[in-house]
């Protein structure tokens, strides 16, 4: 496949197209028996059939319909590639890959894209994965930006950037608690079970340091490292989340969950990661430009809640 003749991927893609080996023969200004002797070189090298032939049409198998993926990959990036070395934008569209620390908040995620979401001229492109694959994708000019709530680390191999977009409070929610005093931090965590971000969170180890320097062993729920299954936990579970309130906003907002205390010593950082290129993105510009050090607003409450620091 290293010498993967990309005039027989072009044959093939314009077939794959029309449907139709008249018609992309007529499109590529060749005779059909010579289009159709370039498919049959190419599914020889690739070692699969990619057409079955229904009546008057042609169908692409299932490898053939993997090879139409990747050949579409292929031409638009060339397409991309030409646009963006002559200074032109696409005519009809521009593209965002993304990619998302699989943990984070999807609130978060929405708030930093919310610019260029519905956007006609704009696909955006959004992946999600480990550090070590997004970084790797990073470097390889495969994604544009990866969003992380930790900096990655610098070095001459690996130039990246990192952009502190954000650092939102840490609190403790849970539901309300009707007829209780206020929560009493951390002295209440000796009773209250509590659920809690995987050891891997920076939040997570902050708060355990807090507790051991309190002398305090806590009732531990469950350890989540993805932040939409802990949002959903605290809904569905008595006690408190140690959470970032902008993971909850709608819970809050709604009077699902209370804000028990906030916790000063702690917050969470959120970071547009991105390396040094020649041609950058100019989406990714534009958003960070508008969000770089802004905070994404929770939106107001309709109900009283209670919003204290945690003594």
């Amino acid at each position: 496949m290293a010498n993967l003749n990309f005039n027989h991927l072009r044959y093939f893609w314009a077939v794959a197209h029309e449907g139709s080996l008249t018609r992309a023969a007529e499109r590529l200004n060749l005779s059909q028996s010579a289009l159709s002797v370039q498919i049959q070189k190419l599914e020889r090298q690739m070692g699969h059939t990619l057409f079955d032939r229904v009546g008057k049409r042609l169908v692409l198998t299932e490898a053939g319909q993997i090879a139409l993926d990747y050949a579409n990959t292929v031409f638009q990036a060339g397409d991309e590639l030409m646009s963006t070395l002559e200074g032109r934008p696409l005519a009809n569209r521009q593209v965002l890959r993304v990619g998302a620390l699989t943990t984070l908040s999807r609130n978060f995620q929405l708030e930093f894209l919310r610019p260029l979401v519905g956007r006609a001229d704009v696909e955006l492109i959004v992946r999600s994965g480990t550090t070590r694959d997004l970084l790797a994708q990073l470097e390889a000019h495969a994604i544009d930006v990866v969003l992380s709530n930790s900096a990655a680390q610098r070095d001459a191999r690996a130039p990246f950037r990192n952009h502190l977009l954000n650092e939102q409070p840490v609190s403790l929610v849970g539901r309300p608690r009707s007829g209780k005093p206020a929560f009493r931090f951390p002295e209440d965590l000796r009773s209250e079970p509590i659920l809690l971000p995987s050891l891997d969170s920076d939040i997570r180890v902050g708060f355990d340091r807090l507790l051991d320097l309190a002398g305090v062993r806590p009732i531990i729920l469950a350890e989540v490292d993805d932040m939409a299954m802990l949002r959903l936990l605290a809904r569905e579970r008595e006690g408190v989340t140690l959470v970032p309130p902008i993971v909850v906003r709608d819970e809050l907002a709604s009077g699902v969950l209370v804000e028990h205390c906030r916790i000063p010593q702690l917050t969470e950082s959120f970071y547009a990661i991105i390396r040094n290129r020649r041609f950058p993105n100019e989406l990714l510009a534009q958003l960070l430009t508008k969000y770089g050090g802004t905070e994404p607003q929770l939106p107001s409450d309709p109900r009283p809640r209670l919003s204290r620091t945690c003594e």
